[in-house]
């Protein structure tokens, strides 16, 4: 594998690397250096505002969903020059947190099974962050089962009346459409009686909850669907085919998270240097520095598993299982990681105030947020089991209840 640029990367690179630098809001990079993991205060900035202005400039420029088509709002480029873009956005890609699902999962759903009038309606706006999407899959019953789901759409004429409950549904409360999987068939296997639709966010009987999270902030939601109806011209898929449209939200959701996520080593290397100890300079002490080998081990073998993606994407090849194993190591690094620097700074490790504790309570923030980035996306369970199956060949999980109609599946109440 060849991880340099060839000429005309490079060439790209550089024309990003101008751009940015004439265009991106230097007023908001004191707050940025010191965001940590899916926690960001911009203080005095609203955060939804900047993020929307920073969209709205990328997308003037022709800079936002670059390997979408033209027609739909993107610029046609290809997939390694979106990487070369990811890699030199830095600190400011911070502000496309609340367009993540929108671009990484829900626009490529609709982009593959919606009609064409509406890919030119949505797509185009989903780009330009006039319009954010969220992602109603997993309930309260089913989240590593996402097939055990229960909410039920039931046809009514040209209509579906949805009722149910979604749970973690990550920024529902600032989206104003989703996409929604549904049974709408409990006689046949479980996989086989989902449909998959998409909605507004502000249509009557929708009823978002914000949940109140460790780290003070309400990422995640609660929604509630009572008697919404959802015209059949919003559906994505065939009637009964929402298992095979959602596996087209979960593959792009794997490698949205997988591709990029961060493991926080460059802190902990600059915390240790730092950081004061009673033994002294906690860089010298053997312990650490076995940590940091480690963990700068880990780091590489992300990097290069990475570089093997971004290889496979040069050559236009879908990429293979790469992203789960980058999520799968890099989420319990990183909770491994924040436990380590809260150890480090031993009765400062419990200050949460960015003011007063070490580099900005990233790695407070980190820690309360690592168990949410273990879960999301696919649990480590779930990771595994795909590794083992579809790399290393090694038999399936046995499944009970395989080739069962869903209504005939115990539930024990």
């Amino acid at each position: 594998m060849n991880f340099d640029d060839t000429p005309q990367e490079a060439e790209f690179r550089m024309k990003v690397r101008r751009w940015i630098d004439e265009n991106a809001p230097k007023h908001l990079l004191p707050y940025l250096e010191k965001a940590s993991f899916a926690t960001m205060d911009l203080g005095e900035y609203d955060t939804n505002e900047e993020s929307k202005a920073w969209r709205k400039k990328k997308f003037d420029a022709g800079w936002a969903c670059l390997a979408w088509p033209k027609d739909y709002g993107g610029v046609g480029a290809s997939p390694i020059e979106r990487v070369i873009w990811q890699q030199e956005e830095g600190y400011y890609s911070a502000l496309g947190g609340l367009f993540t699902i929108g671009e990484g999962m829900c626009g490529p759903t609709v982009m593959m099974h919606a009609s064409e009038e509406q890919k030119k309606r949505y797509l185009p706006k989903l780009a330009s962050g006039d319009e954010v999407w969220c992602q109603l899959f997993s309930e309260p019953g089913s989240g590593s089962d996402l097939a055990g789901l229960r909410t039920k759409a039931e046809r009514d004429g040209d209509d579906w009346v949805i009722n149910g409950q979604k749970i973690w549904t990550s920024g529902a409360h600032h989206s104003d459409y989703g996409i929604l999987i549904t049974r709408t068939d409990p006689s046949v296997a479980k996989h086989q009686g989902l449909t998959m639709f998409f909605l507004s966010m502000k249509s009557p009987g929708v009823e978002i909850r914000p949940i109140k999270q460790a780290n003070g902030q309400s990422g995640f939601n609660e929604v509630y669907f009572t008697d919404v109806r959802i015209p059949d011209a919003q559906r994505l898929g065939d009637v009964g085919n929402g298992w095979s449209v959602s596996l087209t939200t979960l593959m792009n959701e794997r490698l949205s998270i997988g591709g990029s996520m961060p493991t926080g080593f460059p802190e902990m290397l600059a915390l240790v240097k730092s950081l004061e100890t009673a033994e002294g300079p906690a860089i010298k002490d053997r312990a650490v520095r076995e940590k940091l080998a480690d963990w700068h081990c880990r780091t590489n073998g992300l990097k290069y598993t990475s570089s093997r993606m971004i290889s496979a994407l040069s050559r236009g090849e879908t990429p293979g299982p790469e992203a789960s194993i980058g999520k799968l190591v890099a989420g319990a690094m990183m909770q491994d990681m924040s436990m380590a620097a809260l150890d480090l700074q031993d009765l400062s490790g419990v200050l949460v105030d960015p003011q007063l504790a070490e580099l900005s309570a990233r790695f407070q923030a980190m820690l309360l947020r690592s168990p949410a980035t273990r879960v999301e996306g696919g649990t480590d369970e779930i990771l595994r089991n795909i590794i083992a199956e579809r790399v290393l060949g090694l038999p399936g999980d046995i499944r009970a209840d395989k080739g069962m109609a869903f209504s005939d599946i115990p539930t024990g109440r």
